[in-house]
């Protein structure tokens, strides 16, 4: 079977063994086009729509079974949201392999559901977390776990579909708030 364009990735970057786009050691898959433009966004070169190179998602599943010391993989941009069609088979074989599956989004829980989009929801029924919310320069903090701006949320996603509300995630893993032992 052909793959055609309609039914592959297109991606800015791949950076496997990352520790800064989720918890333990992840394969961080930057896609390809973003329309927000935010001032700011820590990856300029992943906003042009056009730009980046296609993938077929078993090529970068190939690349994810190389690394056996993988806890999870985490979508980032570009905004993976534009191409969740797409990323729903990689996103599949990724939950099959037993992985954690994160995805970053310029766009807030409400607005998803609110875009009542099937890819985009099927998308987010694999994911087990979600950081959602744009960029904003101004409300920018290096003092948060896996977020570049105070607006943007960590959520459990499981409870945030669930319950049809944004849930946070509350696992200290993703908050870096360990009790006191």
């Amino acid at each position: 079977m052909s793959s055609t364009a309609s039914d592959k990735i297109r991606v800015a970057g791949i950076v496997n063994d990352s520790i800064t786009d989720g918890p333990g050691l992840r394969l961080t898959l930057f896609v390809q086009g973003c329309e927000r433009n935010c001032p700011g966004c820590h990856n300029e070169a992943a906003l042009p729509m056009g730009g980046g190179k296609l993938y077929d998602p078993r090529e970068i599943m190939d690349i994810i079974r190389k690394d056996p010391m993988l806890s999870g993989v985490t979508f980032s941009g570009g905004e993976p949201m534009l191409q969740a069609k797409a990323l729903l088979p990689l996103a599949r074989m990724i939950k099959d392999a037993g992985l954690d599956l994160a995805v970053y989004t310029g766009y807030t829980f409400e607005e998803l559901l609110e875009q009542n989009d099937a890819a985009v929801m099927e998308l987010l029924s694999y994911a087990d977390t979600l950081i959602d919310g744009p960029f904003i320069l101004e409300k920018r903090t290096l003092s948060l776990n896996f977020r570049g701006s105070s607006n943007q949320r960590i959520l459990n996603l499981k409870e945030s579909l669930k319950h049809g509300m944004a849930v946070l995630e509350h696992n200290p893993d993703w908050t870096g708030e360990y009790g006191m032992l």
